[in-house]
């Protein structure tokens, strides 16, 4: 399960997902990061399992928490199925299927390349 952490200033600099981790005993697989001195935003997945128990845990310590279900929107009536986004995606969130474009939303990073490489503009990140 993914989740978008949002890392406010003056707690940037601690350890945080690392003190989860050994908090919580649970693998955190960081799929997305950017952190500068001020702020982070950085996608991690999860165990579903422990998915509500890690959460809390970056709660506790001042992390806005957003769980992404489905972090990319394709809006069906301006795609042309051109397959831009498949060639661009890092994660290999789009493929054909037939000659259609469908995305896997459990592979998005959110990194929003696919967005940018849209002639269409047809794709959206969920952000929260």
């Amino acid at each position: 399960m993914k989740l978008m952490l949002h890392v406010a200033p003056g707690i940037v600099r601690k350890p945080i997902v690392s003190s989860v981790i050994l908090e919580t005993k649970s693998l955190i697989n960081i799929e997305r990061a950017k952190v500068d001195a001020v702020s982070g935003e950085i996608v991690i997945d999860v165990d579903p399992e422990k998915c509500s128990m890690v959460k809390a845990a970056f709660e506790e310590k001042g992390v806005r928490v957003v769980l992404l279900g489905n972090p990319i929107i394709k809006d069906e009536n301006e795609c042309i199925h051109c397959g831009a986004c498949i060639s661009i995606c890092p994660t290999g969130t789009f493929h054909f299927e037939g000659s259609e474009v469908v995305a896997d939303a459990g592979k998005c990073v959110q990194c929003g390349t696919c967005v940018t490489a849209c002639p269409q503009r047809a794709l959206k990140l969920v952000l929260k």
